[in-house]
C-alpha cells in the first residue's frame, strides 16, 4: 500500500486511482490469488480509502472471472475489444425495473441492445462484464468495450454525498458487439459468484477500520472517560467477529454445493454489514458532530461508508438467506436436526 499513500488524491483522483487500482491488480497476482490473498488486498486499500477500494473490487472481481473462465476451459476471443495491459474493468450485473439487456447472436458474432442500471464508474472504465437476457428466462455474461460508439453512457442521476465521484448511473447499447463469456447461467452458478459478494464484504470490513482507528484515538486521549471505551470496545467486538467470519469464510469458501456457497455468502454479508453499521452508529455517538464538519477525511470515509453498505438490501437479503435455508433443509436429509456443535 505504500505506492497508494504515495498518490496525490488516492481514492479522489479517479484516473490516478484506477492506475493504480489496475497495477495493483496486476503486480499481486489478484486474478488467480488465494481468496484471503485478495481479499485482505480490498480491506487494506479501503482502510487507507473507501472510494479506493470501491474503485479496485470491481476491477479485481472482472480479472478473477475472466480466469475462472479459462480454468473452466472458457476461452473468450477479447482482442476484437481491444482489450490489453491498460484495460480497467467493471461488473454490471444488476437488473432494475423498466429496463433490460438483451443479447442477439448475429451472423458475426453476439450484440447486445437495452438499457443497463447501476455501471459504476463506466464513463471512466474501458471495459466491463456485463449480464444480458437470452430469451425470456436465461442470462449470460458478456465482454464490452465501454468506449465503442454502440455504447452511450449516463452521467447520473447522481447526487449522492457518500461516493460522489463514483457515478452509478444507466448505460444504453445499440447492437453493441459483445463477447459471451460462458454459456448463459454459468456466471451465477460458478462458486465465485459467491466468493465475489464477499470480496465486497471485505471491502466493507476495511472501511470501517478507519472509524476503529478514530474511536481509539479519541478514546486515547487524557479527556477520554468510560464511556469513550465502551465505545471504543463495542467497535472493536464487532469487527473482531466480522474479521472472524470473513477469515473462516475465505477457509471454506472453494467448498459445498451452490446453495451453501449462497448461504455462506449471505451469512458474511450480513455479519459483516451489520458490524460496519454498528461501527458507525458508535461514532456518531461517540465522537459527536466535529469530526463530521471539521475532519474531512473522517466525513468522506463516513459518507462513503455508509452509502457502499447499501449494497447490502439489509432484511431483503435476510429473507433470501431464510429461503435457501428452507431449501437446504427440503433437500438433505437433516439426521443432525436439532443437535449443537460447530
Amino acid at each position: 500500500m505504500d505506492a497508494a499513500r504515495r498518490i496525490p488524491g488516492f481514492g479522489t483522483d479517479l484516473e490516478a486511482t484506477l492506475a493504480w487500482a489496475r497495477d495493483a491488480t496486476r503486480d499481486t497476482g489478484a486474478a488467480t490469488a488465494s481468496v484471503d490473498t485478495v481479499w485482505q488486498l480490498l480491506a487494506s486499500t479501503a482502510a487507507l480509502d473507501v472510494a479506493a477500494g470501491r474503485v479496485l473490487e470491481p476491477h479485481v472481481d472482472a480479472q478473477r472471472i475472466l480466469a475462472e473462465a479459462r480454468d473452466d476451459g472458457i476461452a473468450p476471443d477479447l482482442r476484437p475489444l481491444d482489450v490489453d495491459t491498460t484495460s480497467t474493468w467493471g461488473v454490471f450485473a444488476a437488473e432494475g425495473p423498466g429496463v433490460r439487456l438483451t443479447a442477439s447472436r448475429t451472423a458475426t458474432g453476439w450484440t447486445l441492445t437495452g438499457t443497463k442500471p447501476w455501471c459504476s464508474l463506466a464513463a471512466h472504465l474501458t471495459h466491463a462484464l456485463v449480464t444480458a437476457w437470452i430469451g425470456e428466462d436465461n442470462r449470460g455474461l458478456f465482454a464490452i468495450a465501454l468506449r465503442s460508439p454502440e455504447v452511450h453512457v449516463h452521467d447520473g442521476p447522481w447526487h449522492a454525498r457518500g461516493l460522489p465521484r463514483i457515478v452509478s448511473a444507466p448505460i444504453d447499447l445499440a447492437a453493441a458487439p459483445a463477447v459471451p463469456v460462458g454459456d448463459a447461467g454459468w456466471y451465477l452458478a460458478r462458486p465465485g459468484f459467491a466468493t465475489g459478494g464477499m470480496g465486497v464484504a471485505a471491502t466493507w470490513w476495511g472501511g470501517a477500520t478507519g472509524i476503529l482507528h478514530a474511536l481509539t484515538d479519541a478514546a486515547a486521549t487524557d479527556r477520554a472517560d468510560q464511556l469513550a471505551r465502551v465505545h471504543l470496545g463495542r467497535a472493536d467486538a464487532a469487527l473482531w467477529t466480522a474479521r472472524t467470519t470473513l477469515v473462516d469464510a475465505a477457509a471454506r469458501s472453494s467448498e459445498g454445493d451452490a446453495i451453501d456457497r449462497a448461504i455462506l455468502a449471505a451469512r458474511v454479508r450480513t455479519n459483516v454489514a451489520d458490524a460496519a453499521e454498528t461501527v458507525l452508529h458508535t461514532a456518531d455517538h461517540a465522537l459527536g458532530p466535529a469530526p463530521l464538519v471539521a475532519d474531512d477525511a473522517h466525513a468522506r470515509r463516513v459518507a462513503d461508508l455508509h452509502l457502499y453498505l447499501r449494497q447490502h438490501h439489509a432484511e431483503r437479503d435476510l429473507a433470501r438467506l431464510g429461503r435457501d435455508l428452507v431449501r437446504r433443509r427440503a433437500e438433505r436429509d437433516e439426521t443432525t436436526a436439532g443437535e449443537s456443535g460447530w
